[in-house]
């Protein structure tokens, strides 16, 4: 179960950092800050399946509770989206042994 969180865990933090790396080249190239939100790279991807996720929380109980949940989701920026659960799944499939420490003077 661990080298399964660590492996998603890495994925997805190679993915932020790549997205991260797209938002710096823009912000260099716009000699401004520049950072795209999930909304947009989303509708870049695959367009229809973003429209078919807004017109499927309308249709559900909690919709109306959803659809600003995923309307502010989708105006934070992709990399932060991607780097926040990465870091997690990290930190949950790292190694639990106990790490000891050697003192210079015991070696």
């Amino acid at each position: 179960m661990r080298l399964i969180l660590r492996t998603l865990g890495t994925w997805l933090l190679s993915i932020a950092v790549i997205l991260a790396v797209i938002d710096g080249t823009k912000s260099l190239a716009a000699n401004a800050l520049v950072m795209t939100p999930l909304g947009d790279l989303w509708q870049s991807l695959n367009a229809g399946s973003l429209e078919w996720v807004e017109a499927f929380l309308e249709t559900r109980f909690f919709g109306p509770a959803l659809t600003p949940m995923l309307t502010s989701l989708l105006t934070v920026p992709s990399f932060v989206v991607v780097g926040v659960p990465a870091i997690i799944l990290a930190f949950l499939g790292r190694s639990r042994y106990a790490r000891q420490y050697v003192r210079t003077d015991e070696i």
